[in-house]
């Protein structure tokens, strides 16, 4: 009895140190995907194109001539995704493939990355949603994903949010002053956005017809401020909880188009597309 007690107690440490080892190794596993470095060499072939393709329509939305006739407003997915979405803060594409699929409360329901990419052009580009399958929706995400490569997957089950997404601010949103935000507005945003907010050739505008309508994220005042914080001015972001909340609040008490998702929404026929050749 003693010597099969012997026996299972040496199984059972054995065990304990090989599980104790593999936990380890999975641990190391998913410290590498939270610190990966992004990929800089395009994939080879037709991939790598798309790729490529993505990046131009993610720069130039409004004038490349894929994406263009489904942009209505002066914005670029840059406008907000800051350098193509490479800028690790400024709502970064950095990981973000990783968390989705991922569950949506806006749309109640999951929904894909390509899903989020045509949403933005409804709302944010006040356009209408380019067709699932279109060489656009392909190459935007064939883009988004490859900034993503080296990634462990970690699907999103509260929101469509990657695991970089801007933070949300502490302060309570109805601090916020919109004469103090119209003050700071013309001394730290009007030279890039204008005085009257219509934009310049250094800055899209950020209200007005040609800027995002009420449906998009950032005209919630909490999320325009946590996103100034992170990202503005450019290249120098260092305005306080409070001055962003400010400057948000002037900026979306402004007239903006109004998100009515009929308008929005492509023909019946064109909600969709199979994307391969005859065969």
């Amino acid at each position: 009895m003693q010597r099969h007690n012997h026996r299972f107690l040496t199984l059972l440490i054995f065990s304990l140190l090989a599980f104790g080892a593999s936990a380890l190794l999975h641990s190391a596993e998913n410290r590498k995907g939270d610190n990966w470095t992004p990929q800089t060499s395009l994939p080879p072939g037709e991939l790598g194109k798309v790729v490529a393709l993505g990046k131009e329509i993610v720069q130039n939305t409004g004038e490349h001539p894929l994406s263009k006739p489904y942009v209505n407003n002066a914005l670029t997915c840059s406008s907000c995704h800051l350098d193509a979405g490479t800028d690790p803060k400024g709502a970064t594409f950095l990981d973000i493939a990783s968390a989705y699929p991922a569950w949506s409360p806006r749309e109640k329901r999951v929904i894909t990355l390509e899903d989020r990419v045509l949403n933005c052009f409804m709302r944010s580009m006040n356009g209408v949603r380019p067709p699932n399958g279109s060489k656009v929706s392909v190459a935007v995400t064939a883009y988004i994903t490859w900034l993503s490569s080296g990634s462990r997957i970690r699907m999103n089950p509260q929101k469509p949010l990657g695991p970089h997404h801007v933070p949300p601010l502490k302060i309570n949103p109805k601090q916020a002053d919109l004469g103090r935000g119209k003050t700071l507005f013309a001394q730290k945003c009007a030279d890039c956005h204008g005085e009257g907010g219509q934009g310049t050739d250094e800055g899209p505008p950020t209200w007005g017809p040609r800027s995002y309508n009420d449906g998009a994220g950032l005209s919630r005042n909490e999320k325009l401020a946590a996103w100034l914080k992170v990202a503005m001015p450019l290249g120098d972001p260092s305005l306080s909880e409070q001055e962003a909340l400010d400057i948000a609040a002037f900026v979306n008490s402004h007239e903006r188009p109004k998100f009515v998702l009929e308008d929005h929404l492509p023909k019946a026929e064109k909600l969709g597309e199979y994307n391969a050749e005859p065969q």
